[in-house]
C-alpha cells in the first residue's frame, strides 16, 4: 500500500492537533483510510520546527512553506498557520496538485478566498476543510434526524460558541485579535456556528450582525507595558433566516465569563428538537411533540440519545462506544504521571501500596454482600 507523505505547515496548537490525529488514527480505524507519515514541518522559527519535527518523528524542519508545498515527495499538504498565511500556502498546493486539509477559515478574507475559487478550475486533487464539529457522533445523529424529517418544518434556531479568554482586559493581542491577521471571532469562532447551522437545517439566506470590541486596546504579547489597538472583534450575535423562512440567533464570543469553549446548537421543528452542548459531547437531546402528553405529562419530555463513540465503520470500538467522549484523555494524563516518576527515580502514586488498599476493601464488599452484615475495614 502506497504510504502518503505528509507535510504540516504551521506547528503552534492546531498543527500539533493535526499531528495528533495521525498518531492516534490506527487505534481508532481499523483499517486505516491510507498509510501516511509526517515528513516535514513547517513554522516560522526554526526552532519551533525543530521541536515539532522531533516531537513527530518527522525528517524536516523548514521556515518555507515551498518545502512542502512544491515538494514532489509531498502528497498531503496541512495549513495550520494564522490565516492571512493560508491563501499563498494554498495556491502554491494546489499549483502542485497536493491534498489539502486545511484549518478554517480558508483565508483571511473573502477577495482571497475569490483567488482560490478561481484556481479550482486546475485543481485535481482533494480538499477539505478542517470543520471538526460536524463528525461528534452527537451532530451526525442531529444531521440523519433532521434530513429524515422527524422534526418537521425547521420553525426557529438558535446556536452559539462561548468563550471568555478575551473577558480579561490584560489578555495580551496575539494574532487571533488582529484584522491583519484575519483574527476576529467571527473567523475564529463564528466559522463553526455558522458552519453547523447551514450544515444541519440551510442554506442561510440573509442574517444581520452586530460585532463589538470589549478593550480597545490590549497589552503587547512581547511587552506588557506596551498598548496596542485593537481593531477585531472580541463578540459576534446574529440574527439569520433561512431559504426556508425559519429564523434564529447565532452568537460567538470570547468575552463570556464563565465559559471555557462552549458550542451549543438547537433546531426547533413544527414535530419536535433537537439540541446538542459541546460540553457534554456524549449526548444529543431530541424532543418528540408526537409523543403522548396525557396523562400527567404522558411520555413527553426531552430524550437523551447516548451517541457517545458510536462511529460508523472503518472505526474500531476503541474505546468503547458508551465510554465518555474524553475517557480516554484520562488514560493519557495516568500514563504521564507514571513515566514522569520514572524520569525522575521517584515512586509513583497510586502505587501499589493503594492498590493493595483497593484489594482490602474489595474484599470487604464481597464479605459483606455474601453475609449481609456490617464488616470493619482494616487500614
Amino acid at each position: 500500500m502506497k504510504t502518503y507523505h505528509v507535510g504540516i505547515i504551521g506547528f503552534g496548537f492546531i498543527g500539533k492537533v493535526h499531528a495528533y490525529g495521525y498518531a492516534a488514527l490506527p487505534f481508532y480505524c481499523d483499517p486505516v483510510p491510507l498509510a501516511a507519515r509526517i515528513t516535514h514541518v513547517v513554522a516560522s522559527r526554526k526552532e519551533t520546527a525543530e521541536k515539532g519535527r522531533q516531537l513527530i518523528g518527522a525528517e524536516v524542519a523548514a521556515t518555507d512553506y515551498r518545502e512542502v508545498t512544491e515538494n514532489p515527495a509531498i502528497d498531503i499538504v496541512h495549513i495550520c498557520t494564522p490565516n492571512h498565511l493560508h491563501k499563498e500556502a494554498i495556491l502554491s498546493a494546489m499549483r502542485g496538485q497536493k491534498h489539502i486539509y486545511c484549518d478554517k477559515p480558508l483565508t483571511g478574507s473573502l477577495a482571497e478566498a475569490a483567488e482560490i475559487q478561481a484556481a479550482l478550475k486546475h485543481y485535481r486533487g482533494t480538499a477539505q476543510m478542517t470543520l471538526q464539529n460536524r463528525f461528534f457522533p452527537a451532530t451526525i445523529r442531529a444531521k440523519e434526524l433532521i434530513d429524515s424529517g422527524v422534526l418537521g418544518k425547521t420553525l426557529q434556531f438558535r446556536a452559539c460558541y462561548l468563550h471568555g479568554g478575551s473577558a480579561d482586559p490584560a489578555a495580551p493581542l496575539k494574532w487571533k485579535l488582529s484584522a491583519a491577521a484575519g483574527g476576529g471571532v467571527v473567523a475564529d469562532l463564528a466559522s463553526h456556528v455558522l458552519d453547523l447551522v447551514d450544515w444541519l437545517v440551510g442554506p442561510i439566506r440573509r442574517l444581520c450582525a452586530l460585532t463589538h470590541i470589549a478593550y480597545p486596546e490590549r497589552p503587547s504579547p512581547d511587552n506588557p507595558a506596551r498598548r496596542l489597538k485593537v481593531d477585531a472583534e472580541d463578540c459576534v450575535i446574529l440574527l439569520a433566516e433561512l431559504d426556508s423562512g425559519a429564523v434564529g440567533t447565532i452568537e460567538a464570543t470570547k468575552i463570556a465569563s464563565g465559559t471555557e469553549d462552549e458550542v451549543r446548537v438547537e433546531i426547533h421543528g413544527s414535530r419536535g428538537a433537537v439540541r446538542f452542548n459541546g460540553m457534554d459531547p456524549h449526548h444529543l437531546e431530541f424532543y418528540d411533540a408526537a409523543a403522548v402528553d396525557r396523562p400527567h405529562g404522558g411520555l413527553r419530555g426531552w430524550t437523551r440519545i447516548d451517541t457517545g463513540h458510536r462511529y460508523s465503520p472503518p472505526a474500531t470500538t476503541f474505546p468503547s462506544p458508551k465510554a465518555a467522549i474524553g475517557w480516554i484523555r484520562g488514560h493519557v494524563a495516568c500514563l504521564a504521571n507514571f513515566l514522569q516518576a520514572v524520569a525522575q527515580g521517584r515512586p509513583a502514586t497510586p502505587g501499589l501500596e493503594q492498590g493493595i488498599a483497593l484489594e482490602r476493601l474489595m474484599d470487604c464488599v464481597l464479605r459483606s454482600a455474601a453475609g449481609g452484615c456490617w464488616i470493619d475495614v482494616e487500614r
